[in-house]
């Protein structure tokens, strides 16, 4: 993505792939079923996990916009949207394109050399590297994309690997 800053294009790299692929298994949702909830305690539903998915993306923007501050003031506002609640197929399509401009944005002003650096986080006493935390956040949204999988599976839609991973082909 950003030419001689290997690391942090493949991070981004990496971002862009689960989310090209969450937004491939968000247009598999059969219509009208994001009130659909699974038969397990305490589930929740479709439109709430969309939502959910958001919140992951927002986390990126927040983890970018602590360790810039100053260069990246844009993503502030992007802690205005609302996340975790019902939402619809469609907005969180939208949604998710606004995070990827924001996390693209972010981005755009690291360094590789930035990966290391110490950012303060209310999940951790001290601060936690930056790298550290990109890569928690990659947990966050890749464990939950995988929630979305399997509620697709469980709605009987016929979903496969290759719905849920990016392969690498051989040319």
């Amino acid at each position: 993505m950003r030419p001689g800053q290997p690391l942090c294009g493949s991070v981004q790299a990496k971002l862009h792939e689960q989310l090209e692929r969450t937004e491939h298994l968000i247009d598999l949702l059969p219509e009208g079923r994001t009130d659909w909830t699974p038969a397990i305690p305490d589930a929740w539903p479709v439109g709430l996990l969309l939502g959910h998915l958001l919140d992951c993306l927002s986390g990126f923007c927040a983890v970018l916009y602590a360790a810039s501050p100053e260069r990246l003031a844009s993503l502030n506002a992007l802690r205005e949207l609302p996340v975790n609640h019902d939402c619809s197929p469609g907005e969180a399509v939208r949604r998710i394109a606004t995070y990827r401009a924001g996390i693209d944005a972010g981005f755009e002003v690291l360094r590789d050399s930035d990966l290391s650096t110490p950012v303060p986080t209310v999940f951790a006493r001290d601060s936690e590297l930056l790298l550290t935390l990109l890569l928690g956040n990659l947990e966050h949204l890749i464990n939950h994309k995988h929630q979305l999988f399997m509620y697709l599976k469980l709605m009987g839609v016929n979903v496969q690997s290759a719905d849920l991973y990016h392969f690498r082909t051989i040319e």
